[in-house]
């Protein structure tokens, strides 16, 4: 699977690459096309929260976004899909790892998806949810935030409530989506624990589609 992912993104990486060699790119409109490009393939394959990302985000807020396309900018930014192509074929990416985990909890919540489809919604909402709460522990392991709480020599795992709250705290996920995380929560502790009326199948579709887009956003 990793394999299968690496050489995909190489090839995006490759053919914008390939683009801005061309010597037909002489202009600003061709310029900021490749721009764009760039800076969705390093997304795609690294997320926002990468030095990747931020370092183009960096570059286009010190430059005009129309400047000449021969300024630092353009050629600043091209150097930062190199070095991210360099990392990818030598294997340092840790993104990979992170794109692995992504692929395992989307199989758990395309089974959330299947239960909700087949009418299950309560068993659907507790795999949703359960599958959030790991993701949670990872993208704390991800952030050196402790999942365990030590007492008396002994560790035993903090609840996924604390672990959303610990990272809004350090600024590792908004305020809105701490806020969403709670909500879907609440809803996976009522399907757990027999509250069944308390929630009804849009909002258990609306929690999949939700946890989807949170962890596309924030790679563990």
């Amino acid at each position: 699977m990793d394999k299968d992912l690496k050489q995909v993104f190489i090839k995006q990486l490759k053919d914008v690459i390939e683009f801005y060699e061309k010597p037909e790119r002489k202009s600003n409109r061709l310029a900021s096309n490749i721009i764009t490009r760039a800076r969705a393939v390093v997304e795609r394959i690294t997320g926002k929260n990468s030095n990747y990302y931020k370092k183009i985000d960096e570059v286009l807020n010190q430059y005009q976004v129309y400047e000449d396309n021969y300024t630092n900018k353009l050629q600043t930014i091209m150097g930062t899909v190199d070095a991210l192509l360099l990392d990818l074929e030598a294997d340092y990416l840790k993104s990979l790892t992170e794109l692995i985990h992504d692929d395992i909890f989307s199989n758990y919540l395309e089974m959330a998806e299947e239960f909700l489809n087949d009418g299950f919604k309560d068993a659907s909402a507790v795999i949703a949810g359960s599958t959030l709460e790991e993701y949670l522990r990872k993208l704390c392991n991800k952030n050196n935030i402790d999942v365990k709480i030590i007492s008396s020599g002994k560790g035993k795992p903090k609840p996924a409530s604390q672990l959303n709250q610990e990272l809004y705290k350090k600024n590792k996920i908004k305020k809105g989506e701490m806020m969403q995380i709670t909500a879907w929560l609440d809803i996976r502790n009522n399907a757990a624990h027999g509250k069944y009326n308390e929630y009804n199948s849009q909002q258990v579709d609306l929690m999949i589609k939700g946890i989807k887009v949170f962890t596309s956003n924030n790679p563990a």
